[in-house]
Parts: C-alpha cells; structure tokens; sequence
C-alpha cells in the first residue's frame, strides 16, 4: 500500500508543479520526508537533525497559516503520533487533510489558497 500513497503523491507534486505557473504561492509547498526506512545511523542522524514522527507529509504555507496533508492508501489511518501533531496546531489556524487520491489533495490545496479545482 505504501507504494500507491507514494504514487498518488507523485501525482499531487505533479500537478502542484503545473500549478504552481497561475498560482506562484503553490511553489512553497514541500515534502517532509520523516517516514521510511532508513539504517540505525541515518535514523539517529536524522533524530538529531530534528526529524520528528508525527509530522504530516506534505505543508503548504501560503496562505498562512497553512495546510498539511497526509496521504494514505487503502484503509490507511492516521498514527498516533500525526494526531497529536494536528491536536497540537490545529487551535494556532493550521487546516489539516488526509487524502486517499492526488485528487483529493488537490481539491483541498486548491480551496485552501482560493481556485476551482478542474482536471
């Protein structure tokens, strides 16, 4: 299942990108690569670095105070530690989306900084 959240976010940054020539505030949007798999060294270097568990996988911060995105696949949920993450910054305005499709996303990007979404 991973797998297919990756492709539907390849999908999304796709789109973001040709977006982003009508509407410049979609190219502050990025990607926060905490999850993965990674060896015991990189894991503890990224650790120190400040990588966190919980942070959502995508942020787009214009209009502020910003929107972030979790993709999932499938029956995907949300963990533990991204519902702490959003209960922690939705009071300070945050909007949150968990997306199952690119499409979703996309809708949910494209109301947060004010455009139809049209395929």
């Amino acid at each position: 299942m991973k797998h297919l959240e990756d492709k539907e976010q390849i999908a999304l940054i796709t789109w973001v990108r040709l977006m982003s020539t009508k509407h410049p505030e979609l190219a502050t949007i990025y990607h926060c690569p905490n999850g993965g798999h990674r060896d015991i060294r990189t894991a503890a270097k990224f650790k120190a670095m400040g990588v966190k568990a919980g942070v959502w996988d995508i942020f787009l911060p214009c209009p502020a105070p910003g929107l972030y995105v979790e993709m999932k696949a499938g029956k995907g949920r949300l963990t533990p530690g991204q519902i702490s993450f959003r209960d922690a910054l939705q009071p300070h305005g945050y909007t949150f989306i968990v997306a199952y499709s690119w499409h979703d996303a996309a809708k949910a990007i494209a109301d947060h900084v004010g455009f139809a979404f049209d395929v």
